[in-house]
């Protein structure tokens, strides 16, 4: 199986199977001299950890990150630092059950990678899905961890905005709320739902889908490229390579279509500090490809968890028509714990582009611009 790695010059390859010994990362393109530690990247990992709530799945793992080699304890100041060459980072697997799969080792489950891998490579790894398992987003959370600390002066925080068809009321939008309930919802009202609806889909033994919102701050003008480089597209391409993921936008997104010229276009005046300022932000801070100097933004939709309790029509690889139930521990909804992903994805785009941006053009250029 090919492509499990992404990224120009931050380049990121993960590892490693749901039922596993082990999953993990290589991270090559790091620049040297960067303060890194286990618990920089364990703060994320944590985030993402299942069984911490009713409404994940109940599988225990501590998610515990080793880094494994690119990093070295300066001498002249104690810390540990990252040395320029590939940091290998290693989550153990301690809670498989095997077992819960053997009834559908030879089924696929509708919605599920199942099929397309069987057809595509004639063998599977049926133990909680192997690679498509969204047990291989800890390889990425990783990732993004060791992302934030190459672009610091950016901000990157994620949200879950809907569940099913309830959205948010963005009225109520408080990013300290967000860390306040398990949902990683910025409304308080609307996780207070969340909670009771949720509830009722795990009873039914079903399952729902999300939609997650990203936004960067601090994110400078100039990072991205013009046609096939667009920094846009480079979010979408990352976003829609997790797991479940079915739709990304950016900015405005859809909506843009409902929109007049006026309206859409993000119109421009000069701020107190005499530096160009956007009146609105439809283009979701990039323009053109090249980032606008405002907040990205991104979201995107996560499908309802293929793997439920309820019973499905479905064939086996021996050509029988059947029906399958999923037993095992699973996500309610997916798209939960999609938010610390989201956030990595984008982290890993932006550490990228800045390399990119810094090895082109240099430190950039400034307002006023040269006339």
């Amino acid at each position: 199986m090919s492509h499990n790695t992404f990224g120009h010059l931050f380049r990121v390859t993960t590892f490693g199977e749901s039922h596993g010994p082990a999953l993990g990362c290589v991270v090559d393109g790091c620049p040297p001299l960067i303060p890194l530690v286990e618990t920089d990247i364990q703060a994320f990992l944590d985030k993402r950890r299942p069984g911490q709530s009713r409404f994940t799945t109940q599988r225990r793992e501590p998610d515990a990150v080793k880094i494994l080699s690119g990093v070295f304890v300066e001498e002249r100041t104690g810390r540990q630092v990252t040395t320029g060459t590939p940091i290998a980072l290693m989550i153990e697997n301690v809670d498989q059950r095997s077992k819960d799969y053997s009834d559908i080792k030879d089924k696929y489950r509708p919605g599920h990678a199942d099929f397309t891998y069987d057809l595509k490579y004639g063998i599977r790894d049926y133990r909680g899905g192997g690679r498509s398992s969204a047990r291989e987003t800890a390889a990425r959370v990783a990732a993004g961890a060791v992302a934030r600390r190459v672009i610091p002066e950016v901000s990157i925080r994620g949200a879950l905005v809907q569940m099913g068809p309830h959205r948010i009321d963005r009225t109520n939008w408080d990013w300290a709320e967000v860390d306040n309930n398990p949902f990683f919802c910025p409304d308080a009202k609307a996780a207070a739902f969340f909670a009771d609806y949720l509830d009722g889909i795990r009873k039914d033994g079903s399952s729902i889908g999300a939609v997650i919102e990203i936004v960067a701050e601090g994110v400078p003008p100039g990072w991205g490229a013009p046609i096939y480089g667009k920094l846009d597209a480079e979010l979408a391409a990352a976003l829609m390579s997790v797991n479940a993921v079915k739709g990304v936008e950016i900015g405005a997104g859809f909506a843009a279509a409902e929109l007049s010229g006026k309206a859409n276009a993000d119109e421009i005046r000069f701020g107190n500090d005499g530096k160009p300022l956007f009146l609105s932000n439809n283009a979701g801070g990039i323009l053109g490809g090249i980032s606008t100097g405002q907040p990205v933004v991104a979201r995107f939709a996560v499908k309802p968890t293929s793997s439920i309790l309820q019973p499905r029509a479905t064939i086996d690889r021996h050509g029988h028509e059947t029906e399958i139930e999923t037993k095992g521990r699973h996500d309610p909804c997916v798209g939960i714990r999609a938010v610390p992903v989201g956030e990595a994805m984008v982290a890993c785009v932006l550490a990228d582009a800045f390399l990119r941006h810094r090895g082109q053009i240099g430190e950039g250029r400034a307002w006023p611009f040269p006339i």
